[in-house]
């Protein structure tokens, strides 16, 4: 971290078990965020990597993969059941995750502020956050006399990951945020050129209650991640910049903001 005259925040989102690159995010900023997804299940681009492979090997892992890109949501829970058969399936995940956390907390710089993604696990963040660690959901925090507002999590889907909540739930969350300078969140605001993933072939699920508040409250930033290669990287929607910061996950970049 550093110390200046200006404020400069380094934001990232979809970490999936970068633990490297997140040791060095944080160089040359006064603060870390990041707008959650630790949690590396299962790496689409190289399916030797996660959780899934892990336990499975790589031949299942390009079976399931085929089955979701090709949207058989159904056949691909069928057949992870039969993988699963005979195993404590939570208590083999949470075991994974938790060796996950351990790395990926200790690797976060001071300060760090966080929020979850919609494959973390939020009962085991208290459990590794260390103090300089500041997870945040649908709460406020100031950072160099600008309001960040965070809210984590994503909405249902037939994917069924782990921290999915109903869109009553998360638009009570983006009420509470309230107006904030930046409003930080994992998923984006409910646009089809910020939720198409252009890799995936699909429309990922964005929040309409975010895009609203945006449009009401007039944020100066949102932020977000969760659409990995999405066909619009950033848009302005009124007087808000709307910036997907990027898949930390492949680039091993933060993005920027500074004031």
């Amino acid at each position: 971290m550093r110390a200046g005259a200006n404020t400069r925040v380094h934001v990232v989102s979809d970490v999936h078990g970068n633990t490297e690159a997140l040791a060095r995010a944080g160089d040359g900023a006064d603060a870390l965020i990041c707008l959650g997804d630790l949690v590396l299940f299962l790496d689409y681009a190289d399916h030797s990597r996660g959780i899934f492979p892990d336990l499975f090997g790589v031949e299942n892992a390009d079976r399931i993969v085929a089955l979701r890109t090709a949207r058989r949501f159904d056949e691909a829970r069928a057949f992870g059941r039969e993988l699963w058969r005979g195993m404590d399936r939570n208590a083999a995940i949470t075991e994974a995750v938790r060796r996950q956390y351990a790395e990926m907390f200790a690797a976060l710089p001071s300060p760090t502020y966080a929020t979850y993604g919609n494959v973390d696990i939020p009962a085991l963040w208290p459990e590794y956050a260390a103090p300089g660690t500041t997870v945040l959901d649908g709460e406020r925090v100031e950072i160099g006399g600008r309001v960040f507002g965070f809210v984590g999590g994503g909405l249902r889907t037939p994917m069924r990951t782990p921290y999915e909540i109903d869109d009553e739930e998360y638009a009570a969350k983006i009420e509470a945020v309230g107006e904030v300078d930046v409003l930080c969140t994992h998923i984006p605001p409910e646009v089809p050129e910020l939720v198409y993933d252009t890799v995936a072939r699909r429309f990922e699920r964005g929040s309409r209650a975010l895009l609203d508040a945006i449009r009401r409250t007039r944020p100066r930033y949102s932020l977000f991640g969760h659409v990995h290669q999405p066909l619009a990287r950033r848009m302005r929607i009124g007087a808000t910049e709307c910036v997907n910061v990027g898949h930390f996950a492949s680039t091993g970049r933060p993005w920027a903001l500074e004031w």
